[in-house]
């Protein structure tokens, strides 16, 4: 059974996260080498496998002692308030050059493979599923997704927020990945992330106190 208001509650903690991250810039650069529509089908499809394997691991953690459990879900939230802290205050020159290194490292490897002419749907789709897997292996939203799967103990609604996050991300990048770059000053969202997430944090550690 599905809990649309967690769903929609994981949904608004993935998204800000995700928003400046290395999905968005290698989604963006995926989108202007090859057809729009066959990146995001295999992007969507490289989240779904990602998510999957983010909500069985949290659910598994989920069956642990409850102490245990808010003790290790309070780590991953306090890393991740630290990571978007930490991207958040950085100078935007540093930010803007991070942003450079990752979008170049996402060129060298979309090159590896056809001109964009010569390019068939398999060839896209599998592109854009390898390179998306790859770089959110261990990313900060995989570590969320686990942890809000620990703690709430319901893997499926919790799937389905951070999925529909990821894909709204990828979307966003895809239709309107340049225009947004030049607008939203993603500095600020990283630290609306960094706030929530410590919020979280200490609601976690108030639980273990009274466990």
């Amino acid at each position: 059974m599905i809990d649309p208001g967690l769903s929609a509650t994981v949904f608004a903690l993935i998204l800000p996260a995700e928003l400046p991250d290395k999905t968005f810039i290698a989604t963006l650069v995926l989108a202007t080498r090859f057809s729009r529509w066959q990146v995001w089908l295999g992007v969507a499809a490289a989240f779904a496998v990602q998510t999957t394997i983010a909500v069985t691991a949290g659910g598994l953690l989920s069956l642990a002692p409850e102490r245990l459990v808010l003790g290790i879900t309070f780590t991953l939230f306090a890393v991740g308030a630290f990571i978007m802290a930490k991207g958040g205050l950085q100078s935007r020159a540093s930010f803007l050059a991070k942003e450079k290194e990752e979008e170049e490292e996402v060129q060298s490897n979309a090159t590896l493979v056809e001109a964009p002419r010569q390019a068939t749907f398999a060839k896209v789709f599998a592109t854009s599923f390898l390179i998306l897997f790859a770089a959110e292996w261990g990313d900060l939203s995989q570590i969320l997704t686990a942890g809000m799967a620990a703690r709430t103990g319901e893997p499926a609604s919790v799937f389905v927020g951070t999925w529909l996050a990821l894909i709204t991300v990828a979307a966003v990048a895809v239709l309107l990945g340049k225009w947004l770059e030049a607008r939203v000053p993603i500095w600020r969202i990283r630290l609306i992330s960094a706030v929530v997430l410590t919020g979280l944090a200490v609601w976690t550690v108030l639980e273990f106190v009274q466990a």
